[in-house]
């Protein structure tokens, strides 16, 4: 990778360091060295961690996660190779900017599943059968991947989603109705809910 330290100026200006994040972006990515990209962006629920592999998308993070945690995660799960570059992630946003806007019932990345293993990938695996607009229960959830009495498990697997909006466990609600707990908190969830009601 050959860049020159003439290009970066004063390692004080902003603007700077952007120019120079995404030129390392770039070349990195030319040469084979970005294992993880990733970006931000913006939306109804707030700020939005995309990070994706060469398989596909492998993280959706809410800000309430603390977007530097995900990423050391990344670092530590998937490879040290993380740098910015939202190219690579321009297909997951526009599909998730569609989503938003209403545009967007399903989405059609390549999704790199290999955070999950076991059972909270089943269930994971299971969620975009609910569709747009419609929930279920985690006991129905449980149901549909044939373990009745797995309920908490469910749970479990709809809480350690690494891919939210995606792959939708905001439809999966209590059994009386009441949304649950959900990794982008309460709020995001009926946000979520509502734009898919309306």
């Amino acid at each position: 990778m050959n860049i020159s330290t003439d290009d970066f100026g004063s390692a004080a200006d902003p603007g700077t360091l952007s120019r120079l994040r995404h030129q390392l972006g770039l070349a990195a990515d030319a040469e084979g060295l970005l294992d993880v990209a990733f970006t931000t962006v913006d939306s109804p629920v707030g700020p939005l961690l995309l990070a994706a592999t060469p398989k596909g998308l492998v993280r959706v993070a809410y800000a309430i996660e603390d977007h530097d945690r995900v990423l050391d995660t990344l670092a530590r799960q998937v490879s040290p190779r993380v740098l910015r570059a939202p190219k690579r992630l321009d297909m997951a946003a526009r599909e998730l900017e569609e989503y938003f806007q209403g545009q967007r019932r399903g989405f059609d990345l390549p999704l790199d599943l290999s955070l999950s293993r076991g059972f909270r990938l089943l269930v994971q695996q299971q969620l975009p059968s609910i569709g747009y607009g419609q929930t279920r229960s985690y006991r129905q959830v449980a149901e549909l991947v044939g373990n009745p009495k797995a309920v908490r498990a469910v749970g479990t697997a709809c809480a350690t989603n690494p891919l939210p909006v995606v792959l939708p466990c905001h439809r999966v609600l209590r059994s009386d109705g009441t949304p649950g707990g959900y990794a982008g908190g309460t709020a995001a969830k009926t946000t979520l809910l509502n734009l898919e009601a309306a």
